[in-house]
């Protein structure tokens, strides 16, 4: 029974990461033997064992067949006569194929290391393509280390995009590899591998179809929808570490996707078509809640951000409400983000100054400050009551538009 560090650790280590989590692979074992030595089963689909102190997970080498479609569709072999490298063989990249013994020898029979220094990913064999989570997967490690993925590599992956493998993924898997992005180094790049593969279109059809719908005349028309919300996720990223704030970003537009050049939003923001497409969305992946509701908010009233200075005070109170800035206020704060990322999104505007946010939250600050303790001493109650503080709350945003005025 020999016992190797295998994955990621190995990996991570070699690239000067912190390593957080370690696997094993043990080689001339089986399951009685791991057991009668402390260890702890744990697999459902094959032997994986809790190791007794540090409850670190050892599985033991395997090799596999594919038999029905999806990424569960396959049979397993754990025999004590499966080898080091007939395990690594199985495994989906080279950079993942790595695996260092009790000595810090490394095992590197598919050059691993040499795809590390270059930056490439690259899959360790044909049998890649009976996987079809590994498209997710490859798109995520180039979201996280900025990897190119090998042209080689890649027609594989357009093999399993139009294979109809993909269709196979439960829609929690997906949206748990999505989620994980979001939080990576470069979100943009996840989805760009996936729109050059095919596999976009497969799984996120609302914005795969993006790319080729013009941006309204006022704004930059000479850049697509699909490369404009690809800016925006990336002025996101560069702004908030906030998940939600990164997935509002990038399903703001999700309405231009399906109106025509002639039927944009109105002019007040209100986007009902891209609200009811995220909300299809977040139904089918079972997106949290959060997400989903910040995602409406900024795609229903970014443009009402964007011209905030020439809202009548009245107006802006009401937003505010639609909002539900009052009982939500940091909410409110992630939608300012999203906004400003919007609007920084274009050609030449990466790094424009964004003074409507700034504007925003100053009136919401005067709003919210308004002295209401005494209303209901007053026998207000109810609506009454909600009228008045409403008053109350204009009046107020309409005093900070004056002493903002005579400055």
């Amino acid at each position: 029974m020999k016992i190797y560090q295998v994955g990621g650790a190995v990996r991570d280590k070699l690239l000067g990461l912190e390593v957080k989590d370690k696997d094993w692979v043990v080689v001339g074992s089986a399951p009685e033997e791991m057991e009668s030595l402390g260890y702890k089963s744990v697999g459902k689909d094959f032997p994986v064992f809790l190791h007794p102190e540090t409850h670190e997970e050892y599985a033991l080498a395997r090799t596999e067949r594919k038999t029905a479609p999806g990424y569960k569709g396959f049979v397993f072999s754990t025999s004590k006569d499966v080898t080091l490298e007939g395990d690594l063989k199985r495994r989906d990249l080279t950079i993942n194929a790595i695996v260092e013994d009790e000595d810090g020898n490394l095992f590197d029979p598919f050059n691993g290391r040499s795809d590390l220094e270059a930056g490439i990913l690259r899959h360790v064999s044909s049998a890649f393509v009976e996987d079809p989570v590994r498209v997710l997967r490859i798109a995520r490690f180039a979201a996280r280390f900025g990897f190119s993925v090998a042209e080689e590599t890649n027609i594989l992956m357009k093999k399993i995009s139009s294979s109809g493998e993909l269709n196979t993924l439960v829609a929690e898997r997906v949206w748990q590899e999505t989620e994980k992005v979001l939080a990576e180094q470069d979100p943009v790049q996840f989805f760009k591998v996936l729109r050059n593969c095919g596999a976009l279109q497969k799984i996120f059809p609302e914005i795969d179809v993006l790319w080729g719908i013009p941006q309204p005349e006022h704004y930059h028309p000479e850049i697509d929808t699909g490369v404009h919300t690809m800016m925006v996720l990336e002025q996101a990223c560069k702004l908030s570490e906030d998940t939600c704030v990164r997935f509002s970003a990038l399903v703001h537009d999700l309405g231009k996707g399906k109106t025509s050049k002639s039927k944009w939003p109105n002019h007040n923001g209100h986007d009902e078509g891209g609200v009811s497409l995220i909300n299809q969305l977040c139904d089918h992946f079972r997106i949290p809640k959060k997400y989903c509701e910040l995602a409406a908010l900024v795609s229903r009233y970014h443009l009402d951000c964007h011209r905030i200075g020439k809202l009548k005070a009245t107006t802006v109170v009401k937003k505010l409400e639609s909002l539900d800035a009052f009982r939500r206020p940091e909410r409110f704060q992630q939608f300012l983000l999203a906004c400003e990322a919007d609007a920084r999104g274009r050609e030449g505007l990466e790094k424009q100054t964004y003074p409507q946010a700034k504007l925003f939250n100053e009136l919401f600050q005067s709003a919210v400050n308004v002295a209401t303790d005494k209303l209901e001493s007053e026998g207000l109650n109810g609506k009454e009551m909600a009228n008045v503080i409403h008053e109350l709350r204009v009046k107020a945003v309409k005093k900070a538009r004056l002493n903002d005025a005579t400055k």
